[in-house]
């Protein structure tokens, strides 16, 4: 096991297959290990609550911006 394996761990797709919904999923777990970092120095007292707030409301931003331009949702 590698360390990038430990810090960025990935699950398997077990979704109905495309492309786009493939990419949202890794954007999508991308998104939750960032939360899980901002959370722990948050935490941790490295961050403060306001700069954590931003930072998770910048990458939920990011999330959504992916999802329409994926097209994730529209019939």
């Amino acid at each position: 096991m590698q360390t990038s394996d430990f810090l960025f761990p990935r699950r398997r797709f077990f979704g109905h297959f495309t492309p786009e919904n493939l990419m949202f999923d890794a954007n999508l777990q991308e998104f939750a290990q960032r939360i899980n970092f901002i959370c722990g120095l948050e935490v941790n007292g490295k961050l403060s609550p306001q700069e954590s707030f931003h930072q998770i409301e910048s990458l939920w931003q990011d999330l959504k911006r992916s999802k329409d331009q994926l097209g994730i949702g529209k019939k």
